[in-house]
């Protein structure tokens, strides 16, 4: 027999131990989801509980890449503690120039997740032109150098050293400011293009002259750098809204342009052979062999077994691990740590990732969307060409692991670009109500970042509240309202006129006598709501009495 729900309670179908959104209640015996027998019949309740949070987005990007920060200066500091010690008597000495190069990071993190939405907006297209700018510096000055135009790679107090850029005392990859450049110049320009889903002509005058000169400029001296900065491309595009045809002419051109920059350069095609040759084939003895450095981190890998050698412990990283403290720290890492070891770094970037796109999601400025999951993607992207070219799964492209590799100009870059996450993910709908209603003290808004705009549908777009933000909404599961709003006294209602005019002494002949009654019962009435003194009666009235 079909039974009727009761009005006002709507029925929700859902699975055992989920909760009904609209009692809040178990599905599991009726009891909260908060309950603790609910939370045990259904153990991913309290996990998205947090998860529901307004700042979970915030924490979690904070908690993930401040972990692996830690763990990349464990690693370095084991990896070059002993070749540190022998070239300058000082172990510390590696770890410490990385230990500031963190902290300048961790400057640009804090600078960076400050910034409104505006300020990228405007330094985006500067950071652009600066990065081409030194980036064909850089390709210049190699080039007139490989032609014999040039005796060395100088021009006045720029001096260039393969990736590196000297600035005078200042030393950068310039390749690696391009990615963050590329993110903040490419979301911009994807989101003025507006909604729509974009066709190939919408992006062909705008989006793809910049992007490809980039690419070029970068290619030309690192290829593994231009194919990450084809991964963030993509993540830009598909956030945007671009056809998936437009991604499949793309990726042929982009094969048809990464075939010539492999043949400029002996040592890309040394490495490509090597990737697809078979191991019985090298020679393991030879640290010149195209294979050599590949095979030796398969055996840092298999020494580690699941549980390493112990912190510190690898052998592998005297002399025969080739870039032990950079490019190939993750077979460290397998071998003094172990499966174990992996899999919690491995978990972590999985964390990093799982933010960086629900940040994305949750963004309500097509800018901040956009942006955040071309960030996402890069990270990920460069995170999972270093571990494939580790594990044999991949070609060597030289990238480095982010937030654990040894390199001062890609941790200052990509804590940067967390800072951009960070300032994302404070500027979430629920995230900036929440800061909004309850602010922090003045103090840490002045040392820390300042309070995130509220949405526009809470009030005008851009600006926040005077006092504390908005107020609280009524109970949801009593609909009662807030403080504020139960001093407000009701409206008073003006009363009818039979109520405000003098009552009849006696009824009509002819009428109804439970009328008579209603009418006699105003008799006490001498005042009106305003306090003035009773009305005297109308014609109607006394016309009424006689």
């Amino acid at each position: 027999m079909d039974t009727e729900a009761p009005p006002g309670n709507s029925v929700v179908a859902v699975g055992p131990g989920r909760t009904t959104p609209s009692t809040g209640r178990s599905a599991a015996g009726g009891r909260p989801a908060s309950h603790p027998k609910a939370i045990a019949h259904d153990p991913l309740a309290a996990l998205r509980g947090l998860l529901a949070r307004p700042l979970s987005s915030y924490y979690l990007l904070l908690a993930s890449s401040g972990l692996l920060l830690v763990i990349g200066l464990v690693m370095v500091f084991s990896a070059t503690s002993v070749e540190a010690y022998v070239t300058s008597g000082n172990p510390y000495a590696s770890v410490t120039r990385q230990a500031v190069y963190a902290l300048i990071g961790l400057v640009a993190f804090w600078f960076t997740q400050r910034l409104p939405v505006r300020t990228y907006h405007a330094v985006a297209r500067p950071l652009m032109a600066v990065a081409l700018l030194l980036v064909g510096i850089e390709d210049l000055a190699q080039g007139l150098v490989s032609i014999g135009a040039l005796g060395a790679p100088k021009f006045g107090p720029i001096r260039v050293d393969d990736l590196w850029l000297y600035l005078g005392p200042v030393q950068m990859q310039p390749s690696e400011l391009g990615k963050l450049a590329l993110a903040l110049w490419g979301a911009g320009v994807l989101a003025q293009a507006g909604n729509t889903e974009k066709r190939l002509r919408d992006i062909a005058g705008n989006l793809l002259p910049g992007a490809v000169l980039m690419l070029l400029l970068v290619g030309y001296g690192d290829l593994g750098t231009m194919i990450c900065m084809a991964i963030l491309l993509v993540g830009l595009m598909y956030a945007a809204g671009v056809r998936l045809r437009v991604f499949g002419w793309l990726t042929v051109i982009g094969v048809a342009g990464i075939i010539p920059l492999v043949l400029i350069q002996s040592y890309r095609v040394q490495r490509l052979t090597g990737f697809l040759s078979s191991p019985a084939k090298c020679n393991v003895s030879d640290p010149n062999d195209p294979c050599y450095q590949a095979l030796e981190g398969r055996y840092a890998i298999a020494n580690g077994g699941w549980f390493g050698v112990g912190l510190g412990q690898g052998h592998l990283k005297w002399g025969r691990l080739p870039n032990a403290h950079n490019d190939f720290i993750f077979a460290l890492i397998a071998e003094e740590l172990g499966v174990v070891g992996c899999f919690v770094v491995l978990a972590l970037l999985g964390v990093l990732a799982y933010t960086g796109f629900r940040i994305a999601r949750r963004s309500a400025d097509p800018f901040r969307r956009i942006a955040a999951a071309g960030i996402t993607t890069w990270l990920v992207g460069q995170a999972t060409i270093n571990i494939g070219g580790v594990i044999g799964i991949l070609p060597i492209t030289g990238l480095p692991l982010p937030f654990i590799s040894d390199g001062g100009s890609a941790l200052v870059v990509v804590l940067a670009a967390v800072g951009v996450l960070a300032s994302f993910a404070r500027a979430e709908p629920d995230a900036a109500r929440a800061l909004n209603a309850r602010p922090p003290d003045r103090w840490v808004r002045l040392l820390w970042a300042p309070l995130p705009p509220l949405p526009e549908a809470d009030g005008e777009p851009g600006r926040r509240p005077r006092r504390g933000g908005p107020k609280p909404p009524a109970n949801a599961k009593t609909d009662r309202p807030n403080r504020d709003q139960a001093r407000i006294p009701p409206p008073r209602r003006r009363r009818p006129e039979s109520v405000r005019s003098e009552p009849t002494r006696s009824a009509a002949p002819g009428t109804d006598a439970g009328a008579g009654r209603a009418t006699g019962r105003t008799r006490g009435v001498s005042k009106t709501r305003d306090g003035a003194a009773g009305r005297s009666a109308t014609p109607r009235d006394r016309g009424a009495r006689s």
